[in-house]
């Protein structure tokens, strides 16, 4: 089963045991993804769409005037219908909901900001229509990144919900009940974490990659070329993109040697970047494009400006576990696994990985080892965890 349709039979339990005709929004990926979870939804409440044919509908720019009228209508107390809309980026900002109880996060986000803006679609009372509350309901874990007491006070309730590949729930936390941590703030109501079955965990996942159509038919990129212009804009020249990217590096004067000796600093690595950046060069991008994408990203632009070999992160994962496992022999066993668990993330997902620290120490699977000030304590504060990954990098690189 796809998460999509795990996340819509889970939120149609939720309503199911709650009310099902409280006004809900989901706010997901984008607009693609918005229709395929109103059909999901609209699938699993075959017994209400009967009668109401717009319970569940989406809102979006591409509805256009359709959408509008859908919006107009859940904004508007008397109407019963819409219950639940999907949307993506339409209904961030600027929409008074006042009767609006439910956030669904199916998103992710990448700012607090944005947060911020999602959350306010429903922290609007309505004393005339008893609404003094509402529930985000957080399936992407939004809620740990960007917590914050001052914003809007802590939350009255926390539950955190295991559920598996079939929308069952699996375990429970309530804070209520006094079963969760309460020193690991997960900011509001109801957040849920999915077993390994569960298809592509979104806390992965930053951005969905591109889709492009032609006449309606989904197509992909097989090759790219990059132009280089003049200061009127005109065109130059036509080169491959790895081209492009060869001659940047030296014209940068990114030489081999430099960049194998400032890419393990994490400050200097940043600065590296946003020069790459700034002339359009992302090694994501490269590594898609050249089809390398479990390429470190260093191998990779050493490769493309120097021939030189290609390494997968996970071969130099291995190699530091090998060579340096006397690194490792001097931390206590759990301090060990917190390392052990960062260098897997890095093999999965990038040298990125330990510039996001405490973020990365909030989700799985190191919140099982407590809150994040509890993780500091297993290496004797923040400071000497930050020392051993630095450290760990610099091997990683050697």
């Amino acid at each position: 089963m796809s998460r999509t349709e795990v996340v819509a039979r889970h939120l149609t339990e939720y309503l199911k045991r709650t009310n099902r005709f409280d006004k809900t929004i989901v706010f997901c990926v984008d607009q693609e993804h918005a229709l395929d979870v109103r059909k999901a939804l609209n699938n699993l409440n075959a017994d209400l769409t009967k009668i109401h044919v717009h319970y569940v509908a989406r809102v979006v720019s591409d509805e256009h005037a359709v959408g509008r009228g859908h919006l107009d209508d859940f904004q508007d107390p008397e109407k019963e219908t819409p219950v639940i809309l999907t949307t993506s980026q339409m209904l961030t900002t600027g929409v008074d909901a006042p009767t609006c109880r439910n956030i669904v996060l199916f998103k992710p986000i990448s700012s607090m900001i944005d947060f911020k803006q999602i959350i306010g679609r429903g922290t609007r009372v309505s004393e005339e229509h008893n609404k003094f509350w509402f529930t985000i309901i957080d399936y992407v874990g939004a809620t740990q990144l960007f917590y914050d007491s001052a914003f809007d006070g802590d939350p009255v309730r926390v539950t955190r919900t295991q559920i598996d590949n079939e929308g069952n729930e699996t375990k429970i936390e309530d804070s209520e009940e006094g079963t969760l941590d309460e020193q690991d703030p997960m900011g509001f109501v109801d957040q849920f974490d999915f077993d390994d079955s569960v298809q592509k965990p979104l806390e992965a996942v930053s951005e969905l990659s591109r889709k492009y159509y032609l006449d309606n038919v989904q197509v992909y990129i097989a090759g790219e070329q990059a132009f280089e212009l003049d200061p009127e804009g005109n065109v130059l020249k036509t080169i491959q993109f790895t081209d492009y990217v060869s001659d940047n590096i030296r014209r940068l004067n990114l030489t081999a040697e430099h960049l194998r000796k400032t890419w393990p600093l994490a400050e200097q690595r940043a600065e590296i970047l946003t020069q790459l950046r700034s002339r359009g060069i992302d090694p994501d991008h490269l590594a898609y494009v050249t089809h390398h994408e479990e390429a470190d990203a260093l191998d990779l632009l050493l490769h493309v400006a120097y021939n030189a070999p290609l390494v997968t992160r996970r071969e130099r994962a291995e190699k530091l576990r090998q060579k340096k496992a006397n690194f490792f022999n001097t931390f206590t066993p759990a301090a060990r696994e917190i390392l052990n668990s960062l260098l897997e993330k890095y093999a999965d997902y990038g040298i990125g990985e330990f510039d996001q620290l405490p973020r990365v120490l909030q989700v799985s699977p190191f919140d099982r080892y407590g809150s994040t000030y509890e993780i500091y304590q297993l290496f004797g504060g923040a400071e000497k965890l930050l020392q051993a990954v630095d450290e760990m990098q610099k091997f990683l690189y050697e």
